[in-house]
């Protein structure tokens, strides 16, 4: 019998995103996050006897800060050889050999694929041939896999590649290839990574995206870990998915169209943070809430979001182990403007004029143009982000022109300016 782990986009000593600005955060939970996951790696391997593990790209988050995070991960490779676990690594995107200008030796058992070329290595104690190659610069558009030699008679073939496939939405379309391009190659195992949500693309053979083994922020939601692949016979007996993640989160869509008092706004919330804690099985939980639904209460919602969202984080902080990344307050009313204000009413054309008011990124520079200068003046990364710090999408806009209306409405309704 054979066992070995496959792993991908571990990401060392990245933080987490979503919670540092909050004034009760985990903040050590945050800082370690993706150490302690990477424990559990080590510690599962050890106590299953795995023969070896492969890490499918990204194992670092880009160029070290300082020396610290080599030597960790230097360290749980010790650990590991004193155990005689092998490793098998592909560099990917973030950890490509452009971008790691900093190098610490690393024990005998580690084996990292080179650049150039796909590279091959039997391990004949084990009938096991693995075929690789790192990326060697950070965008690699290339198919890698196109030139991965054909499969090796005698053996069971791994493919280790860090790639998008076809593409992967919120994923660069790095490496690509087709699942054809893989099944052409005859391997019986092709280890996977790059996108960050687990996913079995293929049982014959078997082509599996590990995912990451710690969710970085509230877009990586649900259980991160690692797969377990036992081999009987020189065939997979056995895949299983470990849980690694040591904080997970979670986005709660909250129908609060039953909720007739603001008390039991605070029940539904309440009973959301539990069944989360519940379903994290003992791990730290960062919640985000979408509150949703015709709820009588709209306005009052829209009204005092930030009181609203201070009460949402006190029950979060009396529960334990649960934090308030966001609140997203998606209510609606459960009467027409027509109701409230009548249709030919000086309130309704106003409301109206705001609806079809036309607004796009130029037009907002147009507007305020201060705006355009504080942009020319912020790191090009902020505008890179997932959530970008000026968000000026056609989307973007459209939203923020509901909430403007919605919030004049609930504050006319508050004050009683009906027709």
């Amino acid at each position: 019998m054979v066992k070995f782990i496959h792993t991908a986009d571990i990401h060392i000593d990245s933080p987490l995103k979503g919670l540092e600005s909050h004034e009760d955060a985990p903040v050590d939970q945050i800082r370690t996050a993706t150490r302690r996951a990477f424990d559990n790696l080590i510690e599962l391997a050890i106590e299953e006897e795995v023969d070896f593990i492969l890490i499918a790209g990204d194992l670092y988050d880009g160029d070290w800060k300082d020396y610290n995070t080599g030597i960790f991960f230097a360290s749980r490779m010790g650990q590991l050889n004193r155990a005689g676990i092998r490793v098998f690594i592909v560099s990917g995107n973030h950890d490509a050999a452009s971008q790691i200008t900093r190098n610490i030796p690393l024990p005998e058992n580690v084996t990292l694929f080179p650049s150039r070329k796909p590279h091959s290595i039997k391990l004949d104690n084990l009938g096991v041939v693995i075929h690789g190659q790192s990326y060697s610069s950070l965008a690699v558009t290339e198919n890698l896999a196109s030139k991965y030699p054909q499969n090796y008679s005698g053996y069971f073939n791994i493919g280790l590649l860090h790639t998008s496939l076809t593409g992967r939405e919120g994923h660069e379309n790095y490496a690509p290839c087709s699942l054809d391009d893989l099944k052409s190659k005859g391997y019986d195992y092709w280890a996977l990574g790059h996108i960050h949500k687990r996913e079995i693309i293929c049982e014959d053979p078997w082509i599996i995206f590990a995912g990451n083994i710690q969710g970085r922020h509230i877009r990586e939601t649900g259980a991160k870990g690692a797969t377990l692949v036992t081999l009987e016979d020189g065939r997979v007996a056995n895949i299983k998915e470990l849980e690694l993640d040591v904080l997970r989160w979670s986005i709660c869509h909250l129908d609060l169209s039953k909720c007739e008092r603001t008390d039991s706004v605070n029940d539904v919330v309440r009973q959301a943070f539990e069944q989360e804690i519940d379903l994290a099985n003992g791990k730290s939980v960062a919640a985000r809430l979408v509150l949703v639904g015709k709820s009588p209460l709209h306005a009052q919602l829209l009204d005092r979001t930030a009181q609203w969202t201070e009460e949402f984080r006190g029950i979060a902080a009396g529960l334990g182990d649960v934090w308030l990344e966001e609140v997203k307050f998606h209510t609606s009313r459960k009467i027409s403007l027509e109701e409230v204000f009548g249709e030919n009413t000086p309130i309704a054309g106003l409301l109206q004029s705001i609806q079809n008011l036309e607004l796009n990124g130029d037009t907002i520079f147009d507007l305020v143009p201060e705006l355009s200068v504080l942009k020319s003046k912020l790191p090009a990364e902020i505008h890179s982000e997932d959530e970008p710090f000026l968000d000026i999408s056609s989307d973007k806009i459209t939203q923020i022109r509901t909430e403007v209306q919605e919030l004049l409405i609930a504050k006319l309704i508050e004050h009683g300016a009906t027709r």
